[in-house]
């Protein structure tokens, strides 16, 4: 009789930043049979998603959705507003604005890169000083990660628009949100976006393979004048073709049953009871990472991100191997590291369907494998937290008991 590999019980646990566990109700809701895409029973689901996912993206204008990962999502952004050879600002947050500038230079365009040493989101200051210098007006576009899946590093979003407009620059601000989206708080009208690229996989909880740009009236006119290449990501067939409720080729039927779900559920929870989740869980998170005596490495408070909390392991300890002992003994999955920082740290995602419980069991099997690993460490981290996670929760009941 063949050996077989031994059989882990239980749940893994899947903290990486996304993608994020499914929930039942959208596994359920996918699990449905094809039907007709150019159909009046396609038409009103396609309609269902398209006016659904404006409520998330807070905007009453379009919401494209492509069948494509967020990379793809951010290629359309680019590839339907700007022009070879057309100066694009970006800033320098970590491994996905370095790859969102590597596909612009691949486009034909000009990125500049505000640099930074990972640790931070963009800085509004920093953002208005570059443009104040580009006095003939030539940068076309801003682009910014919301929150910087690698280092988790969240960016001001309405304080870069606010920069933008004080030194009087015409350029577009467009904004990735992939591990932000229906997780932090993000308004694409009143922040004045006018590109907001999104992900199925983390907050919406879905799988991968669906994205999306949102975009301005002043997007959709730079749309009429651009000049990049594009066929499949053209935003102008696919709003003639959404507007009658469908799409220019086949879309993914599956996914669209799972994201009028997928919505649902966080209107159900309400939004910003979701974004208030997220951030006691971060806070939760990183009150742990401080009382085991380990470094976070976004350093500054202010960029903290609700969804995404990226720790630095002594010197002397590999991050990677950590990674691979945790998952051997443990069964969890954390976030891995990049760039400078490669193999100095590990990632914790807390976003999408998560609960407190949840949490706290991830941060137990963390302080677990901190001490199987060698690490040095304090214990109590996780007590730190249920601490912090029981106040709030007592906050919460007298306020609204008051």
């Amino acid at each position: 009789m063949a050996q077989n590999s031994a059989r882990n019980p239980g749940r893994h646990f899947l903290q990486i930043p996304g993608p994020t566990p499914l929930p039942d109700r959208v596994m359920r809701a996918m699990d449905s049979p094809i039907i007709d895409h150019r159909g009046p029973e396609f038409a009103k689901l396609a309609r269902k998603c398209l006016d659904g996912i404006k409520t998330i993206f807070k905007t009453t204008n379009p919401v494209i959705i492509y069948t494509a990962t967020g990379t793809g999502a951010w290629e359309a952004a680019l590839v339907n507003t700007l022009s070879p050879g057309d100066r694009v600002l970006m800033v320098e947050t970590g491994q996905f604005a370095t790859l969102w500038k590597k596909m612009a230079e691949n486009l034909g365009l000009k990125p500049e890169f505000i640099k930074t040493d990972w640790r931070i989101g963009a800085d509004p200051s920093a953002v208005e000083d570059y443009l104040r210098k580009d006095t003939k007006k030539e940068i076309k576009a801003v682009c910014v990660l919301h929150n910087e899946t690698s280092t988790g590093c969240l960016s001001p979003i309405n304080d870069i628009r606010k920069a933008i407009n004080a030194a009087g620059h015409p350029a577009l601000l467009m904004v990735d949100t992939i591990s932000s989206l229906a997780s932090a708080d993000y308004r694409h009208d009143e922040w004045g976006v006018d590109v907001t690229i999104g992900g199925a996989q983390k907050g919406l909880m879905l799988p991968p393979g669906m994205s999306f740009n949102a975009v301005s009236d002043k997007a959709l006119a730079a749309s009429k004048t651009s000049k990049l290449t594009k066929s499949f990501w053209a935003w102008d067939d696919m709003l003639t073709m959404n507007k009658q409720g469908f799409f220019p080729y086949t879309p993914a039927t599956q996914m669209l049953y799972g994201l009028t779900v997928g919505i649902d559920m966080l209107h159900e929870e309400g939004l910003d009871n979701v974004f208030a989740r997220h951030d006691r869980l971060g806070e939760a998170t990183r009150r742990a990472v401080r009382a085991w005596g380990l470094e976070i490495l976004c350093k500054d408070a202010k960029y903290y991100s609700p969804t995404i909390t990226a720790i630095l392991l002594p010197e002397g300890h590999n991050a990677d191997q950590f990674r691979t002992q945790a998952l051997d003994t443990f069964n969890i999955s954390y976030g891995a590291s990049f760039g400078p920082y490669a193999g100095k740290y590990f990632r914790i995602g807390h976003l999408g369907d998560i609960n407190d419980g949840t949490l706290v069991g991830a941060l137990g099997i963390t302080e677990m494998a901190l001490a199987l690993a060698g690490v040095p460490h304090k214990k109590g981290g996780v007590q730190a937290a249920m601490d912090y996670l029981v106040s709030a929760h007592s906050g919460s009941s007298r306020a609204a008991a008051e």
